[in-house]
């Protein structure tokens, strides 16, 4: 049984799409999975299962709809490509605060013409740097009126998109890690 991390776009911000962590676990561990962790109030999950990261994704979307009738996007990565994302950490040098550095995990690597876009964006010290599946972005200001974070957040890629900052990227790969 292989480790997978899966993010959920959007959750439990404000008073939209509401889930509340212990109804998630019982309901993805009701549909077979194994060793069902959350971490934090925001759709982040650890979970044991057999099947590919796209086919758990398809089967959370799916739960989720099915239990709480929503439709949230969902991310999956492998234990291994977290443990990836986190040795690659090409803004370490400059990114000083976990909470201001910031992973977007997409569903499929973005367009050259998007990335182009994105770092014509970047202001104020802001760095991006695209890696595979994974854009990584370092928001010294914080994000409230950073124009690159809207765009990351928006849904504007070409593709689906989440977004965790360091904290959260290095305690899942501990949490996928704990037995």
């Amino acid at each position: 049984m292989a480790r997978q991390i899966v993010l959920l776009r959007g959750i439990n911000i404000g008073s939209r799409n509401r889930i509340a962590m212990p109804a998630l676990r019982e309901a993805l561990a009701d549909a077979s999975f194994d060793d069902v962790r959350t971490y934090l109030q925001s759709g982040n999950v650890v979970l044991s299962s057999r099947a590919a990261p796209k086919t758990v994704a398809r089967k959370c979307e799916a739960v989720i709809a099915d239990r709480f009738g929503l439709e949230i996007a969902v991310v999956v990565r492998t234990r291994n490509e977290l443990a990836e994302v986190v040795r690659r950490n090409p803004l370490g040098d400059v990114a000083k605060d976990p909470k201001r550095y910031q992973v977007s995990f997409l569903s499929a690597k973005p367009a050259a013409g998007v990335v182009r876009k994105l770092e014509a964006l970047a202001a104020g010290g802001e760095r991006l740097v695209a890696s595979g599946r994974e854009l990584y972005a370092w928001h010294p200001k914080g994000v409230a009126r950073s124009k690159l974070w809207a765009a990351l957040a928006g849904r504007g890629l070409g593709v689906t998109a989440t977004a965790r900052n360091w904290t959260t990227v290095t305690k899942l790969l501990e949490l996928a890690d704990a037995e």
